[in-house]
């Protein structure tokens, strides 16, 4: 895939995120994108701009709310089609180990 990015799309609330979040995540099916969901966002992986934007939007429109807070960061290397996991695995063979504590 061409682009990475980190999308975190949230209800501005003290209450529960939960159902808005699956709200977005549920979203991006809808796209031709890869996504993986952490404790602190969804890691979106898509071939162009326009589809990850489309993505991210619907994802942004998908959240109920009177203020929804999206924060989108987006690693486009053009000069190398390097995945998300590829990505972490290089990390992880310059650490001698799993990128994470057990």
């Amino acid at each position: 895939m061409g682009l990475i990015a980190l999308l975190s799309v949230a209800p501005v609330t003290e209450e529960s995120m939960a159902g808005e979040v699956a709200n977005a995540v549920d979203a991006l099916e809808e796209f031709d994108v890869s996504y993986e969901t952490n404790p602190m966002g969804t890691v979106i992986e898509a071939e162009s701009a326009d589809e990850l934007f489309s993505a991210a939007q619907a994802a942004h429109e998908a959240v109920s709310g009177d203020r929804v807070s999206t924060f989108l960061k987006i690693d486009d290397k053009r000069a190398d089609d390097q995945t998300a996991s590829e990505k972490v695995d290089a990390v992880e063979e310059e650490l001698g180990r799993e990128a994470r504590s057990s």
